[in-house]
């Protein structure tokens, strides 16, 4: 029954083509005999061939017409119209020993005069004067009067004379392939190889560490923990650390979060189940380069001069950390709860620093136990990394009453002194990362009320996703829109702040839309306990008189501003101590950087090189259902079982891991079409889930480097040069190979990698 139903479709469709074909709607008949059972009909081939043919209006359409005609013929489907169409393809395809064979099987004295000039012409082409004068002088006394096959005919006999290689009209060489990347293979490092990179990937472009992160959530789905942890090791140093508190940059700009796309891969949450599920060992990188005899002293064991510390031991050089505290890890230990961030973690991955042979020195701090002077003088280099510990106090009418205090001061003496002193109304003013520890902390601590308070919306709150909601699981209200003004109280201690409601302005230096005041809407909240997460800054006191004036500005920042580099050579500076209090992963991926000019320093030259690295590929592993897998939620502990050294979020099991990391699009995967195979039959256009991922392109745009900015799309059929995958609304989807009837797409896995320099030199100098 079905198979009659199909037989029946079938026999209508090619009713309907042929009419369509007498009637030349060849448009119509193509879109009509497009579907996936064409390339194995032989009928449907035939009728597609000569749509094709017929429409015959750019260089496609010829091998479009080639390519049916071809599969006719091998399905069984051999007449002499298909014969003529497969010949006459072959001719303009350049082919004329195919076209010589395939008219030789058929033609005859008795066929149409077109056919057999046609014939001659082949003949010709392929240095056949002889048996091409024959085949003209027929074409010619068939229709005497057709002045191109008597010039074809004279010049066919003069061929025959000379015996010369006849040449009708100057082939143009085909033009260079339109490559995205500046090689096929291997490394490359040209501009327009890392233009591609920070294009096509957006989630590692948006890491400060530059990670690579489509291929570690491959290695988590395959099931590969020791994998997917290494890659992170390498790239961003401290995995199992950011699986917990990264402020997420990436996924923001995640492409499956695009419009019309879904919800961004929870990637956090995904480099922590490759940490969490692997075997619980120590995992020591390799040494890039032997001994240097060079020393360098860094100041600051947070995660900026941890990170410097360790990639300068991976180039080969002596590293002394210098910590003012009674343990490394700075903010790791300082100011995240353990709630968030359980502490045999944070020793887990700085004990894999030290394996490297990194001495940390702490309860020692630089300007009272040591000087600058002194690390100057016994150093090759030194990297300040020393944080921001200067808070930033509001300057309000009672700022001295008992009971404000500083958010960060207030973490680390719960975090490291075991503090539990809180009082019943708690005001937390601001909205970031440590407003949200502040709050959570303190209801943990046993405040009857608790309360952020915000000058601008949820919009413009510095939080990673989930914080939000996670105060509204524990019950702790989040007041937008209001700034405060004042503090009351009485007998010296705090019990109110005076609010003013706020509305957004234009956007500030920051990019946030600025708190305009509404005049009239003060009111004051109750408070005996104000915790102030506004921010704070580098404190520059401990560099000392006699450096101070060459580093240190009026404002007490450095001269040097976000530089990894300053004013004196053999001084560096990492972190939030030259940007300002950022991110866990802004302040590694600025210590990386740092390292890197470290290094360069002390070798006189660059010995670090950036690459692209590229590899041949058949394929990514996905199929199309994967883009349609829901995100994964972080499971977590039950409210009543929260407190304060409890960890609220358990992680993935194996089971959802996979489940999340298969939504990756894996944009690591370049899919490209060779222009001198494809031909032209708009099958993968057909088959694109995106509007702009695959288009019909007149041609490409480049700038100077020969990178591939943009393209000018075809506005008619014969306009299009070439059929163009657009990288970057590109899902890796696989659904345009999987249509494509020449295989012509091909796919590379392209990789930013970093390596030594003498090894990229090598390898590009061999190619």
């Amino acid at each position: 029954m079905r198979l009659n139903a199909m037989k029946n479709m079938f026999e209508g469709i090619i009713k309907q083509a042929e009419q369509l074909l007498k009637e030349n709607k060849n448009n119509e008949a193509i879109e009509l005999l497009r579907c996936k059972e064409s390339p194995n009909d032989a009928v449907l081939c035939s009728l597609l061939a000569r749509a094709y043919f017929q429409r015959g209006d750019s260089k496609g359409d010829t091998y479009s017409a080639h390519f049916f005609a071809e599969r006719a013929v091998h399905l069984g489907h051999e007449d002499n119209r298909v014969r003529s169409i497969l010949a006459l393809t072959s001719f303009r395809k350049e082919e004329y020993q195919q076209a010589v064979d395939i008219f030789s099987r058929y033609v005859n004295s008795s066929s149409p005069s077109a056919t057999q000039f046609m014939y001659g012409m082949s003949l010709l082409y392929n240095h056949q004067a002889g048996e091409a004068v024959d085949w003209l002088k027929r074409a010619v006394k068939l229709d005497q009067h057709n002045e191109m096959y008597a010039k074809a005919l004279k010049i066919a006999q003069e061929q025959r004379e000379n015996g010369g290689k006849i040449v009708f009209a100057e082939v143009p060489e085909a033009g260079a392939q339109p490559d995205a990347l500046s090689k096929k293979r291997g490394l490359a490092d040209s501009p327009q190889d890392f233009y591609w990179l920070s294009k096509n990937i957006p989630c590692q472009e948006a890491c400060p560490a530059h990670t690579n992160i489509p291929e570690y959530l491959r290695a988590i789905y395959d099931g590969d923990y020791e994998k997917a942890y290494l890659i992170n090791l390498k790239d961003n140093v401290f995995p199992a650390i950011l699986g917990r508190v990264c402020a997420r940059p990436c996924e923001s700009e995640c492409r499956h979060g695009w419009d019309g796309l879904g919800t961004s891969v929870q990637i956090c949450f995904s480099k922590r189940a490759g940490a969490d599920l692997r075997q619980d060992k120590p995992v020591i990188l390799n040494i890039l380069y032997p001994p240097s005899g060079k020393k360098v002293s860094v100041i600051g064991a947070g995660v900026a001069g941890l990170t410097a510390a360790r990639q300068l031991a991976l180039y080969g050089h002596s590293v002394t950390v210098y910590e003012k505290h009674n343990r490394p890890g700075g903010m790791l230990n300082q100011g995240i709860p353990i709630f968030r961030l359980p502490r045999e973690i944070i020793d887990r991955e700085i004990d894999q620093i030290r394996q490297l042979g990194v001495e940390i020195k702490c309860n020692c701090a630089v300007g009272k136990d040591i000087s600058l002077d002194t690390l100057i003088n016994t150093s090759d280099a030194v990297v300040m990394s020393a944080g921001t510990v200067r808070p930033n106090i509001l300057n309000l009418p009672g700022k001295d009453l008992s009971g404000i205090r500083h958010g960060l001061d207030f973490l680390l003496q719960v975090n490291e002194f075991d503090a539990r002193e809180i009082g019943k109304n708690v005001v937390v003013i601001g909205g970031g990362f440590t407003a949200m520890d502040c709050a959570r902390t303190a209801k943990r601590l046993g405040a009857e009320s608790v309360k952020v308070c915000y000058r601008r919306s949820t919009k413009e709150m510095l939080v990673t996703p989930g914080e939000i909601e996670e105060l509204e699981h524990e019950s702790i209200p989040l007041d937008l829109m209001v700034t405060p003004c004042g503090y009351k109280g009485s007998n010296g201690k705090v019990t109110h702040v005076t609010f003013i409601k706020t509305k957004l302005g234009e956007p500030d230096a920051s990019g946030r839309r600025k708190p305009v005041e509404i005049p009239g809407s003060e009111y004051d909240e109750p408070a005996d306990t104000v915790l102030l997460a506004t921010g704070q800054f580098p404190d520059t006191a401990w560099i000392g008189q006699s450096l101070s004036d060459k580093l240190v500005d009026d404002d007490q920042w450095l001269k040097s501003g976000k530089s990894v580099t300053t004013q004196v050579g053999k001084i560096f500076a990492a972190g939030d101590f030259a940007t300002g209090a950022r991110s866990l992963i802004d302040a590694i991926g600025h210590a990386k950087e740092c390292a890197r000019a470290v290094d360069a320093y002390l070798m006189n030259k660059k010995r670090i090189k950036d690459v692209a690295r590229i590899v041949d590929a058949t394929g990514t592993g996905r199929i199309r259902e994967m883009d349609f897998v829901d995100y994964q939620q972080m499971p977590t502990i039950d409210l009543d079982k929260r407190s304060l050294t409890a960890e609220v979020e358990t992680g993935f099991d194996k089971t959802l891991a996979v489940d999340e990391t298969q939504r990756c699009y894996l944009c690591h995967y370049k899919y490209e079409i060779d222009s001198d195979i494809c031909i032209y039959c708009d099958w993968c256009i057909k088959a694109k889930p995106r509007p702009n991922c695959i288009v019909k392109v007149k041609e490409l745009i480049r700038d100077e480097h020969g990178r591939i900015t943009g393209f000018v799309r075809a506005k008619e059929h014969e306009d299009t040069q070439l059929i163009w995958i657009n990288q970057e609304d590109c899902i890796r989807c696989n659904a345009c190979v999987d249509a494509c009837p020449v295989d012509c797409i091909s796919i590379q896995k392209v990789s930013l990698d970093t390596c030594r320099a003498c090894d990229v030199d090598a390898e590009l100098n061999k190619d």
